[in-house]
C-alpha cells in the first residue's frame, strides 16, 4: 500500500485556502512600512527551489505592468547593479536557505531595500536586525515546497500596495477560484469525477516526464512541474519552454530514438495567453520530434488571465507528481536526499 507519512495529499488541498489566507493579511500590512515606489529603478526577487519560483511566478504574470526591470535570482553571488534604488524581494518560507541570506546581506551591503517574506528564522532575524519589512508566512504549512500560495500573495500585494502592480488584487481573487475548481477536480476519492492529474500519472507510468511550456508563463509551469516530479515522486523529469527550445533542443532528438521512444514521455503545457507564432512553433515541433518519444500529451491551462492559468498548471503539475509517487510505491513527502546533501555540506 501507498503510504503518505508527512499527509502530503491533505496539505496540498489546502491551497486554495492557503493563498486566499495569505491574500488576506498581506492586505493588513501597515502602508507606513512599504517602501516607495518612485524611489525603485529596479525590482529583485531572491529564492531557491519552492520559494524561489515565487519570483518566476510574479515575472511571468507581471512583467507586462511592472513599471521597471524584474529580475529573478538563484545563486549566492548579488550583482553589481543592486543598489539603493533596488527593491529586493528576499524568498524563504523557511528563513533559513543558504543562497537567499547571502544574497539578501550582499543586497544590504550595497543599500537596496529589502523586503523579507518567510515564516521566520534567520530571514526574519535580519529584517527585524536592519529595519526592513518582514511579511510572515503562516507556520501550518508542512514542507515549503507546499507554500507557493503563502509566498506569490505577499510578493504581488506588497507591489499591488506600492501602486506597481494594479491588478494583482484582482488577479489573486481569479487564481483563488481557479485552484479550488482544480482541487476539487485532482482530490483523491471523489466519486464519479474525472481525475486528470491521476489520468496523466497513469499514462506517464514509468517513463519519464520531458515538460515544455509555450513561452514565459508555460516555462515557469514547465520548471515546477520538473521540479514536483523531482521532490514528490523521486524520478527524474526534464523541462524547457518555447520558443528557445526550438533554437538548440529541437536537434537533439535527431538520433538514439531506439532508446528514447521507449523512455520519455513528452507533457506540453498549454494556456489561452500563448503569443500566436507560439502555437505554430509547438505544432511544428512535435510533429518532428513525436516518433522519438513514447507518447505527447497535452494538458490544457484553465481559469480567468495569467496568474489564474499559470498557478492552474502548477497546481495540476503538483498533484499529479503526488500521483505518479502513490503509484510507484514512493512517499511523496520526505526529501531524504537534500537533507543528506544539507549534511555533507554542513
Amino acid at each position: 500500500m501507498a503510504v503518505d507519512t508527512l499527509a502530503f495529499g491533505e496539505a496540498l488541498c489546502t491551497l486554495p485556502e492557503q493563498l486566499a489566507a495569505a491574500h488576506e493579511a498581506a492586505g493588513m500590512i501597515d502602508a507606513a512600512k512599504l517602501p516607495n515606489a518612485a524611489a525603485v529603478d529596479n525590482i529583485v526577487v531572491l529564492g531557491m527551489g519552492g520559494s524561489g519560483i515565487s519570483g518566476n511566478v510574479l515575472q511571468a504574470m507581471a512583467t507586462a505592468s511592472v513599471p521597471v526591470p524584474l529580475v529573478v535570482l538563484k545563486q549566492y553571488r548579488t550583482p553589481a547593479f543592486v543598489g539603493p534604488r533596488t527593491l529586493v524581494f528576499a524568498m524563504s518560507y523557511s528563513g533559513g536557505t543558504e543562497e537567499t541570506l547571502e544574497m539578501a546581506r550582499g543586497a544590504l551591503a550595497q543599500g537596496a531595500r529589502l523586503v523579507a517574506i518567510s515564516s521566520g528564522g534567520e530571514l526574519q532575524r535580519l529584517a527585524e536586525e536592519t529595519d526592513s519589512l518582514h511579511v510572515p508566512c503562516p507556520t501550518d504549512v508542512p514542507m515549503p515546497r507546499l507554500g507557493i500560495g503563502a509566498l506569490v500573495a505577499p510578493l504581488l500585494v506588497v507591489l499591488f500596495r506600492m501602486g506597481m502592480l494594479p491588478e494583482a488584487h484582482a488577479s489573486l481573487l481569479r487564481a483563488q477560484e481557479q485552484l479550488a475548481k482544480r482541487r476539487d477536480q485532482c482530490k483523491p476519492a471523489v466519486e464519479g469525477i474525472r481525475n486528470p492529474a491521476r489520468e496523466l500519472a497513469r499514462r506517464i507510468d514509468r517513463t519519464i516526464p520531458i515538460v515544455y511550456g509555450l513561452g514565459g508563463l508555460g516555462g515557469v509551469a514547465a520548471m515546477r512541474w520538473k521540479q514536483s516530479v523531482n521532490e514528490n515522486a523521486k524520478a527524474p523529469a526534464f523541462w524547457n519552454e518555447y520558443p528557445e527550445l526550438d533554437h538548440n533542443e529541437v536537434c537533439g532528438w535527431g538520433q538514439h530514438g531506439d532508446v528514447t521512444r521507449q523512455v520519455f514521455t513528452l507533457v506540453e503545457l498549454r494556456h489561452g495567453m500563448e503569443h500566436p507564432r507560439l502555437e505554430l512553433r509547438a505544432d511544428a515541433t512535435r510533429e518532428l520530434i513525436e516518433e522519438a518519444v513514447v507518447q505527447v500529451l497535452t494538458v490544457e491551462a484553465e481559469g480567468e488571465g495569467r496568474l489564474a492559468q499559470l498557478l492552474d498548471l502548477v497546481y495540476l503539475g503538483d498533484w499529479t507528481s503526488y500521483y505518479l509517487a502513490l503509484q510507484n510505491d514512493v512517499d511523496p513527502g520526505p526529501i531524504d536526499a537534500i537533507m543528506q546533501l544539507k549534511a555533507l555540506i554542513g
